[in-house]
């Protein structure tokens, strides 16, 4: 278990949830709390010791998807305050819905949270338990739950049609109307609920309603269904059931039976608080639960420009080929995310810069890119790339510098390494006759202020020597096909003469003897609208067709040695990494994660 905060501690930006935590803490709030190494219910916990966690909060995915971008904030806060306060996050799955679920989400969920750099482990009595749970592992639990409360009268089966109880439910402005069903007696409701558990009325003919208050102000409140009858096969708990609890009444169980102290949700869920105080309340007062309860607090959920994350919405982009993936490096999972190249450092960083706080609001994705190259710009390996090659020809090569002559040139891997980290060896590639070179870097008629290569001018090949250019080569179609330069003498970089000659451009280029040819996806934003879904928006007109385009690139023999997922800086072009699963031995591919600066800005 990690150490609480201290003195020592790096300093954390403060928000209203540590504020909440820090009170409880200096209260004592939850000091009386009990672990009996599992979760359980009061009689369970009973038999316990004092908890050695400080705190208890939880990241309870459902399993229904691939977590996205929105998750991580969730992950970061709930394992990073769980991780500051001495404390122990729960990985939970909230798996109640067995129509939607399936074993991959629970994989792929599970590996995402670790990618991200968080644990579920925590040492108890000398042992190291794991805090992984399903909400399915409850279900027994759950059910007893109700029966109790059908017991004293607060739940009752209800056999209205969807839309009759939708019709009495009222409204903002209209109170409820109670259910002809609601004046049954306990025993009799036990009765018929035990006929739903023994499966013997059809899906969606009756459901156990909570029976609270029909007239409540929050239409929540209005006696709300918290089991229905679902045949389905759960991917836990295969054909036991064929009736399930709702979220909404599962999720404080769950909660209570883990000892959460602080169930922190989005602000979508803050209209149910009242339920889950309300359900928690009455089965701790039955005995089945033991106090202090958990508390739930609501926080904003994450709001960023140019991205969807409605499960939904993904899922379709995926089914329809819109997209390669789930993992496909445009899309906004956790898994698309890591296959672009983007970081755990920088996605942590992005969360914490962005902060908590219960007011709605948009972050810009440019936010994004900014964390990951703050997080790459000492990490990152160097490399000189073209990826819109055209051939130049230093024409008197073979006469300054002798036939077939190659120049051995060396350039810092890595120009600025972490304090404390060894700089790795330069990187090593040789000049000769004829180099590869961006097209934009020649200019037959130069632009006002151009100081790269056109007829006449001169500009330094990096980490090499000072060119003249001399003029160009096109086609029948006027493109250019070559461009034609002379070397000047004793001027390569880091020599005496280097200085002789002062030049304004540089540009960046690789050999054509040893330049090695690797596949370079150009990934942009997949969409042009900063809301495309916003107000009811049909999010796939707004598709940006040119969010990937694909480009055969030289690149330098360092980069030809990368490894899956190996990130580097391609001088002047960005931040990019070798794919993870496309990229091999003698077949380069390389994604682009970001440019150096922001392209999108206005």
């Amino acid at each position: 278990m990690n150490a609480p905060l201290d003195d020592s501690t790096p300093h954390k930006p403060s928000n209203f949830l540590r504020g909440i935590i820090d009170r409880d803490l200096e209260q004592g709030t939850y000091a009386s709390r009990l672990w009996a190494g599992s979760p359980g219910d009061a009689q369970h916990q009973q038999t316990g010791q004092p908890d050695p966690a400080k705190v208890r909060t939880r990241f309870p995915p459902e399993p229904n998807g691939y977590l996205h971008v929105g998750h991580a904030k969730s992950i970061c806060l709930n394992f990073g305050l769980a991780r500051d306060y001495g404390g122990v996050c729960h990985m939970r799955f909230d798996d109640t819905n067995p129509e939607k679920e399936e074993q991959e989400y629970v994989d792929s969920i599970l590996d995402s949270v670790k990618w991200l750099g968080f644990g579920w482990q925590s040492n108890f009595n000398g042992a190291q338990q794991d805090h992984l749970y399903y909400a399915s592992n409850y279900f027994d639990f759950m059910y007893r739950a109700a029966e109790a409360l059908i017991g004293a009268g607060l739940a009752y089966v209800d056999e209205q049609t969807p839309e009759e109880m939708r019709a009495n439910r009222g409204d903002f402005t209209t109170p409820g109307k109670d259910s002809p069903f609601r004046s049954r007696t306990p025993e009799q409701n036990l009765a018929r609920f035990r006929e739903m558990r023994d499966g013997q009325h059809a899906d969606g003919s009756m459901v156990l309603r909570a029976k609270i208050d029909m007239a409540a102000p929050n239409i929540n409140l209005r006696d709300p269904a918290i089991y229905r009858i679902r045949r389905a096969t759960h991917h836990n708990t295969g054909d036991k059931w064929c009736i399930y609890p709702m979220y909404t009444f599962a999720h404080p169980i769950e909660d209570a039976l883990e000892q959460i102290t602080h169930s922190i949700c989005t602000l979508e869920f803050e209209d149910q608080r009242p339920f889950y105080d309300w359900l928690l309340d009455r089965l701790a007062e039955l005995g089945l639960l033991k106090q202090p309860t958990p508390k739930q607090y609501e926080f904003a959920r994450l709001n960023l420009t140019y991205v969807i994350t409605s499960k939904r919405k993904l899922k379709q982009l995926v089914d329809e080929g819109t997209v390669e993936g789930w993992d496909d490096p445009r899309m906004p999972t956790i898994v698309g995310l890591r296959r672009r190249g983007y970081t755990p450092e920088a996605i942590q960083l992005f969360c914490e810069r962005i902060g908590v706080t219960k007011a709605d609001s948009w972050i810009d994705y440019s936010t994004l890119d900014i964390a990951l190259r703050d997080d790459l710009e000492n990490k990152a390996h160097r490399g000189m790339a073209v990826l819109d090659p055209v051939k130049l020809v230093l024409t008197n090569w073979d006469e300054v510098m002798g036939a077939g002559h190659l120049e051995p040139c060396t350039a810092p891997a890595l120009p600025h390494p972490p304090e404390g980290t060894p700089e790795p060896a330069p990187r090593q590639f040789t000049l000769g006759r004829e180099v590869w070179i961006e097209r934009e870097d020649f200019e037959e008629v130069p632009p006002k202020g151009y100081r790269r290569l056109f007829p006449g001018n001169k500009a330094r090949l990096k980490a090499g020597y000072v060119i003249e250019c001399t003029g160009c080569t096109k086609d029948a179609d006027g493109r250019v096909t070559e461009v034609q330069a002379v070397v000047v003498p004793d001027t390569k970089s880091g020599t005496p003469g280097a200085d002789s000659v002062k030049v304004k451009g540089v540009i960046t280029w690789v050999s054509v003897h040893e330049g090695v040819a690797a596949e370079v996806r150009l990934y942009d934003r997949l969409f042009l609208d900063a809301q495309p879904d916003a107000g009811g928006k049909d999010f796939l007109a707004s598709l940006n067709p040119d969010s990937k385009k694909v480009v055969t690139a030289f690149v330098e023999p360092s980069l030809a040695q990368a490894t899956p997922d190996q990130k580097f800086q391609f001088e002047r072009h960005g931040y990019f990494v070798a794919d993870r699963k496309d990229h091999a031995p003698g077949k380069p591919v390389f994604n682009r994660v970001t440019g150096l600066k922001d392209s999108w800005a206005k």
